[in-house]
């Protein structure tokens, strides 16, 4: 059972929705004991990615990340016949755009989830014996369409010529009219545009009001250059103009990213919308094309402690805004972050698999001046490590201790779970798991083979296939069997 422990976090004050998330790193004199395919190593600085020595740090610690934008555009390239770009696929999202099926707590903050089990037997290692797969799982308690909050939504959005490309401008028009009669006749949006310069469409209306709204979405037109950095300091305004107290306010930026005039980075642009996003205004990223601009809409989320999602195709597009954007647009859980504490008599090493840009020191986890990350209603988060245990440990031995820590979006009363495991949790074998603890190896070690990690070579991507498979035949959930085919169109691509 989970536990919980709250305590007040001082007076109620201003959410800082774009402090940098994620920036700094793991604890003290951490070292790995595999390569590094991220980059170099500080000092004091664990290697992303790579494993970590028991010895050297016991506790890992990262911000929640709800995004799922590297999976979707992954899968759309590949089915393009193209590779993904190595810096564009991350682990974590790619587990995360999966249903866990975890249970919902009954009132705001997390439910934890902790379970395991031994590798799959197609698992290439010199350590197969002692290795163990964990999964962390969080899940919110979702909203009802009745109780939660009015919205005040401002869409930007890129009209730029690259979004006259069939699938991109077409495709946002047709979501927004399914969303308009989604929402209800209390929610306000408006409506901002940029291409070389911004222009406000729509100032912020009523839903009372949808044929205003239609004719607006209606009269969106592409060409031009694309400013992205005007769009996003003009939607702020336009919604800090419009911001409704006591309601949920949202910049939905919708956009191929593929920015190339004015700032084109993430930092400056968040650094001209700060002032407005300071007051509790944040951010959503909804990707579209065939080339996308993943890095910089990712950075823009991340930094902006919202999420990024892609839609490739009309059906994509009409399940965000029509099902998820409506459940989601409220704030269960701000300055979100987990942290893992590994018994150093039993654990050997560690390896979190993803998460290399959200992760933080040891003692950020108690601090909450640290920037986490924020989670709806309904969101499920999801956290995979591969554990390598000390030879002959005991089954009643602790493994970890888990921890999640959040601010209440009100009160910004701070909040923690907690939960452990022990060896003997993590003693069944990988074909009796549960299905979505399979389904969320064969997306992790997916990525790592799109990504050419060096863990890649410790699985083949047709044994991915059949696993995903064989979870599919329990499951039969149309993600996965997208999963499927797309882990068996990378095989046919590498030939």
């Amino acid at each position: 059972m989970t536990k919980l422990m709250t305590r007040s976090a001082g007076a109620a004050f201003l959410v800082a929705l774009l402090a940098l998330a994620g920036c700094s790193a793991s604890d003290k004199s951490a070292e790995s004991d595999a390569p590094n395919n991220s980059g170099g190593q500080g000092p004091g600085v664990s290697i992303p990615g790579g494993e970590t020595s028991v010895d050297k740090q016991t506790q890992s610690t990262f911000a929640l990340d709800v995004d799922t934008a590297s999976y979707a555009y992954s899968v759309r390239q590949l089915h393009d016949g193209r590779w993904p770009e190595r810096s564009a696929v991350r682990p974590e999202e790619f587990v995360n755009s999966f249903d866990m099926q975890y249970g919902q707590p009954k009132g705001d903050g997390f439910a934890l989830h902790v379970d395991g089990s031994a590798m799959p037997s197609t698992h290439r290692s010199q350590y197969s014996d002692r290795l163990r797969l964990v999964r962390v799982g969080l899940q919110t308690r979702a909203d009802d369409s009745e109780s939660r909050p009015d919205v005040a939504l401002t869409f930007v959005i890129d009209v730029s010529g690259s979004m006259a490309e069939p699938g991109r401008l077409d495709l946002v028009q047709d979501a927004l009219h399914y969303l308009v009669r989604q929402l209800r006749r209390t929610d306000s949006v408006a409506l901002v545009t940029f291409n070389e310069r911004a222009k406000m469409v729509l100032p912020m209306t009523r839903l009372s009001q949808v044929e205003d709204l239609d004719r607006a979405i209606d009269s969106l037109s592409a060409g031009g250059s694309t400013n992205l950095e005007s769009g996003l300091v003009t939607g702020y305004q336009v919604a800090r103009d419009g911001f409704r107290q006591g309601s949920s306010n949202r910049v939905i930026l919708l956009s191929d990213g593929l920015a190339n005039v004015g700032n084109t980075e993430s930092s400056p642009i968040l650094r001209r919308v700060k002032a407005e996003a300071d007051k509790e205004i944040s951010l959503l990223g909804v990707g579209v094309g065939s080339s996308y601009g993943d890095e910089l809409m990712e950075k823009l989320a991340d930094q902006g402690d919202g999420f990024a999602v892609y839609v490739a195709d009309r059906n994509q597009a009409r399940d965000v805004f029509v099902h998820r954007l409506p459940a989601n647009l409220s704030v269960r859980a701000l300055d979100a972050k987990a942290q893992v504490t590994f018994d150093e008599s039993v654990v050997e090493a560690y390896r979190l698999v993803g998460y290399d840009d959200r992760l933080l020191d040891a003692s950020a986890f108690r601090d909450d001046r640290v920037d986490g990350g924020e989670v709806g209603p309904g969101h499920s988060v999801t956290a995979l490590y591969i554990v390598r245990l000390r030879p002959e440990v005991r089954s009643s031995a602790k493994v970890a201790d888990v921890r999640v820590r959040w601010q209440d979006p009100v009160s910004r009363a701070a909040s923690e779970a907690y939960e452990s495991i022990v060896v003997t949790d993590l003693a069944g074998g990988f074909r009796s798991a549960d299905p979505h603890l399979r389904v969320a190896y064969a997306a992790a070690f997916f990525a790592e083979a799109l990504k050419s990690s060096s863990y890649a070579a410790e699985v083949q991507l047709d044994q991915l296939g059949q696993i995903a498979a064989d979870a599919q035949e329990e499951l039969r959930d149309p993600k996965v069997a997208e999963l499927t085919e797309a882990i068996r169109t990378a095989g046919r691509l590498r030939g």
